[in-house]
């Protein structure tokens, strides 16, 4: 029953107790008393009762109250205090030290409702008006059990106070977290002129820890030197721990090192606590090893303490050291140890030991379980977290803020959109979504989801954003492709007059590089340079944003302006490089960079593969893959599909096919390049094959991947199966065809001689059609000579993209092959009039591990005379046993036959593949490469080579690979 249950007249305790005096003559309660007017006693006339469990009366001998106390028996302790005041034992002869007693066990138990009972069985049964020393005590019972208020409204209201009472009320402001009540009480009690006692000034000196104040902690330590404290141990501890949260390790370690007899456990705990704290972990360690070394007893703080020391990997074996000393020491771990070592194992990658701990742990509590979540996501190993933080709801576990955040995260890190939204909801609902640290972490959610429109409204909401809020929101827009809109809010920093951190600044590059806007970029660098923000991760990013908006003059000079160049530095001008189509260049700089003390790391390797690839040099290929195993890489990932890519394009599909099948974990982007890989070799049969394979793996495609599968189909004539799959990414997988999709149709329909087909689809398209899609169209029609089709084509083609050389070049040479030369001149003039220049055809072959480069009737090379007698030898040869005669008609300029039939003979790939039958051994497969799409006479030029000189021929041109093998090419004369 609780104290406010039934009238003074009618009150009993259990019922084997006698009626409780309603009043002691001795200690009448005086209705002027101080504690009258206590607003939580208002209804003063009902009587107190003590709720107790009800038993049978024992008339053997019971422990005393003291002794229960002791204990910590609440409930005990209780029954004995009702003992004290029945009729029996009417005139107690210290009721004051009772009192005290129980609640000293309700502060140290924090047993709030029983405390209050005491509280006011007190006011009821006594006349405290003149008790400091029981008001003093109800001040600490309530400042221990969490309620500040009680405990302010009832010290306001005392006529008399001591030094004890003060320091009770410092202690409450202290143990609730409200470190300024403390200094501003301290403060008052300096202008009032109240003697401070030693056990005033840790209270204060923690509330200058709280607060990071060292000139007041520094102040109070000089007052603690001049009344004598500064030698008492406990002051000591409360100095060193107040210096080390203000970051003065140096002054900590100082009072640490002048104590003479460090006997004091708490003394070495604080110190512990410092290090770790301030990241200076080793010391922390080497301060433990001191204190076993000293033999000093280690309690729960110490082992915590050194636990929190091992912050990463490097620490595993410590860890489990300490660990062992732990289980060393006592039977049981307390949930307050085990909790720390959770987290220790979770910062050192050990999950599965972490895990051991958890489920061994009897009374797990919100920290447990928050502990492994936050393991499971430190880790990287979202999918877990997410399963454990269900696991954590069918326990019975409520979620909190820490709970919330963590699965927010790895909901974001999975792309698990509905699971988010589902926290969202719940975070709406019991008020979490007002912290900020939730709110940013919804921002960072849905941002990894792609959803830009939640994201937006997420910030929106929230009523206050910090820096954080800020930077996620611009970092989730520049991720989104929403470029213009993260320019703009960061506009919206600088007018709220913030300043831009390394990582906002570097998503503001990423949206300047969405953006291709070298201007902006520009403005940026100049930006960083008068703001002094150029670190080293921001000068790599800056080479990057440089190569990727097509400056390589810029980029350049970043990197060579860079001193201390790691592997991000060197990994992004490779990339600028390759991106820019300075394939050779990124080769030699990696060789270079691995005569540096630099070590390639997977990024960097996977962007010198994309450069042999797209030089198709095998050798190279080789040499990289041969020092991804020399230096240990796992065959995984990007690493295993940019491989399988390398091979293929290097024209090698059988050894694509090995490095593909040797992946033990094949993941979708390594099925999407095996499937590209066979579409560029023009194997659409075996590509499709591979696609429901993958389909069986249970691994859904995306739109890349479909995009391999159109690619294979158009380039080998797979017209139904085309459509097909066009049909099923739409309708069984829900994606929105991209403009590259609905150009690969175009194409497949184009090549297919279904010109008017290909014209109606584009026709009725959902969206409009782009630059691509009339290319495409465009290109058939040249080959199957439609003119009034190529005429519409053309048209639409120049009005959507004047800006690319290669759309007036396919214009020119549809409108050359109708001999309606008149306009191909205004054509070619209207390309020069914008600054367009035409790429020119180049033709390249490896030879001795060297590339050697052809342009059509190039004669730069050093045995020029005798590639060019050679080729007329193969020539010969051909028009005499083979019946080669010259296609003119494919010559789209206008000029003299006998001028165009050279003009076919000095093609860059006849002049590489004469000299590789110069100089390869007979026999060898013949690899050449071609920047352009090879014309339709050396097409049949290279049938006969392979023919009539036994030779097998690997072409691999701008579109495709052609293998030639007998007089018969792979592609079916279909590309």
């Amino acid at each position: 029953m609780h104290l406010c249950s039934y009238p003074a007249h009618r009150l009993r305790f259990s019922c084997t107790y006698s009626v409780m005096a309603i009043s002691i003559s001795h200690r009448c309660f005086s209705a002027s008393s101080t504690l009258a007017h206590y607003s939580v006693f208002e209804k003063t006339h009902l009587s107190p009762s003590l709720d107790v469990t009800k038993s049978s009366q024992r008339p053997i001998k019971t422990p005393s109250l003291k002794e229960f106390c002791k204990q910590g028996n609440l409930t005990e302790a209780f029954r004995s205090f009702s003992h004290l005041f029945t009729d029996h034992n009417i005139n107690v002869n210290f009721p004051d030290e009772a009192y005290a007693q129980v609640l000293d066990l309700c502060a140290s138990r924090k047993a709030f409702s029983q405390g209050k009972q005491i509280h006011a069985h007190l006011i009821k049964s006594l006349d405290i008006c003149e008790s400091s020393f029981l008001e003093t005590k109800l001040v600490f019972m309530y400042g221990k059990c969490g309620s500040l208020f009680d405990a302010q409204i009832l010290f306001d209201k005392m006529p008399q106070k001591t030094i004890f009472t003060w320091n009770a009320m410092l202690g409450a402001y202290v143990s609730n977290g409200e470190p300024l009540g403390a200094l501003q009480t301290y403060r008052e009690m300096r202008i009032l002129g109240i003697s401070l006692d030693a056990c005033t000034f840790p209270c204060v000196i923690k509330a200058c820890g709280m607060l990071k104040d060292l000139n007041s902690g520094a102040e109070i330590h000089g007052l603690a030197i001049k009344c004598g404290y500064d030698s008492i141990g406990f002051v000591v501890n409360s100095l060193v721990a107040m210096y080390a949260k203000c970051y003065d390790l140096l002054k900590a370690t100082q009072l640490f090192d002048r104590m003479g007899e460090k006997e004091d456990v708490v003394l070495w705990n604080s110190l512990i606590s410092a290090y770790s704290a301030n990241g200076q972990c080793l010391q922390a360690l080497e301060l433990f090893k001191d204190m076993q070394r000293a033999g000093l007893v280690t309690n729960a703080y110490t082992f915590v303490a050194a636990l929190h020391a091992c912050e990463d990997s490097s620490f595993e074996m410590l860890g489990m050291q300490i660990h062992a000393a732990i289980i060393k020491s006592r039977q049981n771990l307390d949930v307050y140890v085990a909790n720390a070592v959770i987290s220790m194992y979770a910062r050192c990658g050990k999950m599965i030991e972490a895990a051991e701990v958890f489920h061994e742990l009897g009374n797990k509590d919100s920290v447990s379980w928050n502990s492994m979540l936050t393991g499971f996501v430190q880790n990287d190993l979202h999918g877990k977290a997410i399963q454990f933080f269900r696991s954590s709801l069918r326990a019975g576990q409520k979620p909190d803020q820490v709970s919330i955040i963590n699965a927010l995260s790895a909901s974001g890190r999975v792309g698990n959109l509905l699971n988010g939204k589902e926290l969202h909801v719940y975070a709406i609902k019991h008020g979490f979504v007002s912290d900020m640290q939730v709110g940013n972490t919804l921002i960072d959610m849905y941002a990894k989801c792609c959803y830009v429109n939640y994201m937006g409204r997420a910030f929106d909401q929230m009523s206050e954003k910090d820096f954080i809020s800020w930077t996620t929101i611009i970092a989730g827009y520049a991720q989104n492709n929403c470029h213009e809109k993260s320019l703009e809010l960061f506009r919206k920093v600088q007018i709220e007059g913030m300043d831009a951190d390394v990582m906002m600044i570097g998503s503001i590059l990423m949206a300047c590089s969405g953006l291709k806007c070298v201007s902006q970029v520009k403005e940026m660098h100049g930006y960083i340079i008068r703001n002094g923000l150029s670190d080293l991760v921001i000068q790599n990013a800056i080479v990057d944003v440089y190569g990727e908006c097509g400056n390589i003059g810029y980029a350049r000079r970043m990197f060579e302006s860079i001193e201390s160049k790691d592997v991000v530095s060197w990994t992004s001008m490779i990339s600028s490089y390759v991106h820019n189509g300075l394939a050779n260049e990124a080769l030699e700089l990696f060789y270079f960079m691995n005569e540096t003390n630099v070590e390639s790391d997977s990024i960097t390797l996977v962007s010198v593969l994309s450069a042999a690839a797209s030089l198709s040099v095998l050798k190279k290929g080789k040499e990289i893959h041969g020092f991804i195993i020399r230096k240990g890489f796992k065959l995984e990932g990007s690493s295993a599909s940019s491989l399988v890519d390398m091979y293929a394009r290097c024209g090698a599909l059988g050894t694509a096919y090995k490095v593909f099948n040797s992946v033990r974990i094949k993941d979708l982007v390594l099925w999407t390049s095996m499937i590209n890989a066979n579409g560029l070799h023009g194997r659409g049969k075996a590509a499709i094959d591979l696609f429901y394979k993958m389909e069986d793996e249970s691994l859904n495609p995306d739109h890349i991947t479909f995009l391999a599968l159109l690619y294979a189909c158009s380039h080998s004539g797979l017209i139904s199966e085309g459509k097909r799959f066009l049909q099923i990414m739409i309708c069984e997988y829900q994606l929105e065809p991209w403009p590259e999709h609905y150009a690969c149709l175009v194409d497949l329909l184009g090549r297919g001689s279904c010109l008017e087909e290909a014209y109606q689809f584009v026709e009725s398209m959902q969206i409009e059609p782009t630059a691509e899609v009339w290319c495409a169209l465009l290109g058939a029609c040249r080959v199957h000579s439609n003119k009034r089709l190529g005429e519409i084509a053309a048209q639409k083609l120049l009005e959507l993209n004047p800006g690319n050389p290669g759309n007036y070049v396919l214009v020119s040479n549809v409108l050359a092959a109708s001999g309606r030369w008149k306009e191909v001149e205004q054509v070619r003039m209207r390309m020069r009039g914008s600054g367009l220049k035409k790429t020119p055809g180049c033709s390249w072959i490896e030879i001795g591990n060297k590339l050697h480069t052809f342009v059509a009737r190039d004669k730069s090379h050093a045995e020029s005379d005798e590639i060019y007698h050679k080729l007329a030898q193969i020539t010969e040869k051909l028009e005499r046993e083979g019946g080669y005669v010259p296609q003119t008609k494919y010559v789209l300029h206008n000029v003299e036959e006998e001028e165009k039939v050279q003009m076919l003979y000095g093609h860059g790939e006849r002049l590489a593949i004469a000299y590789s039958l110069l100089k390869s051994p007979g026999g060898t497969p013949i690899h050449v490469t071609k920047n352009l799409r090879v014309c339709v006479d050396c097409h049949t030029f290279c049938k006969l080579v392979s023919r009539f000189f036994r030779r097998e021929l690997v072409v691999r041109d701008a579109n495709r690979f052609h293998h030639f093998e007998d007089g018969v090419c792979s592609c079916g004369d279909y590309w």
